[in-house]
């Protein structure tokens, strides 16, 4: 049974994902959030404490779209798949623009419901060369089951 499965599985680590200042100056449009913080080197090393521009701290946590896509792969009987939520997102330390981040995928717990199941992560976001996460969530994401999928349910 594929719940059972889920709660079985290994955690799982992506690929290294760079956050350079092309990905961070479009984040920035797209969201409007031109802070100098994000887009200006100079002025963020003399300004804050963070020795440069960092990236911004939702364009991290909306990377974990791309990295489930390595995690999350041909599930039996799973016709899609939704963000459902998060019950818990820390954004621990930041990340300086042109850094490497990847993701660790721990499933936390699985809610069965009637044709879907609930898939709550833990997951963590690493910094290359860095011991401390840049951020710590608890994310769940619906998957859609196919008919005869969740009519195999108990």
């Amino acid at each position: 049974m594929l719940a059972d499965d889920l709660r079985g599985r290994a955690p799982a680590t992506t690929d290294w994902f760079t956050l350079d200042a092309a990905k961070v100056k479009a984040f920035a449009d797209a969201t409007e959030d031109w802070q100098f913080i994000h887009l200006d080197e100079d002025r963020a090393a003399a300004e804050t404490p963070f020795g440069g521009a960092i990236a911004h701290g939702f364009l991290t946590l909306s990377m974990l779209s791309a990295m489930s896509y390595q995690v999350v792969t041909d599930l039996p009987g799973v016709t899609s798949s939704v963000n459902y939520g998060f019950d818990r997102i820390r954004f621990v330390s930041p990340v300086r623009v042109g850094s490497r981040v990847r993701g660790v995928f721990t499933v936390a717990s699985v809610d069965e419901r009637e044709g879907a199941l609930d898939v709550h992560w833990d997951v963590e976001v690493q910094i290359e060369g860095q011991g401390r996460p840049a951020l710590a969530a608890n994310w769940i994401t619906r998957f859609f089951l196919a008919e005869d999928a969740a009519a195999q349910r108990p």
